[in-house]
């Protein structure tokens, strides 16, 4: 069955980086377009980044060149480094293929930036 994981969370000071990593439990997710989504505690979630399945790839504007999704396609994971993280950086971290398996969530990894 369709399933993604998510791992490489944690607590870390502001201005801290963590990788996250997400792995596919299909190949086939290699012809899709991936993204990473957060939601915070009380608000929807949001898109972080996406990259297609030619590794274009597109950042939500609080980003601010802070963060770089790629994929390794042979291991069917995408990444996601996030570097200068922010207290406002703290949500719980999903992946997913947008448009295609929307109904199939992960359990996310939590992100928490505190000092």
């Amino acid at each position: 069955q369709v399933q993604f994981v998510e791992s490489g969370g944690g607590l870390v000071q502001p201005g801290g980086s963590l990788r996250l990593s997400c792995l596919a439990s299909e190949s086939t997710f290699n012809i899709y377009a991936m993204a990473w989504y957060r939601q915070a505690a009380g608000k929807q979630r949001e898109l972080v980044a996406i990259i297609t399945s030619g590794h274009s790839t597109n950042y939500g504007d609080f980003v601010k060149g802070r963060f770089t999704i790629s994929r390794d396609n042979a291991k069917n994971t995408v990444y996601l480094q996030m570097n200068n993280l922010e207290p406002e950086d703290t949500a719980v971290y999903y992946c997913n293929a947008p448009g295609v398996t929307d109904d199939y969530w992960g359990q996310g990894t939590q992100v928490t930036v505190s000092s």
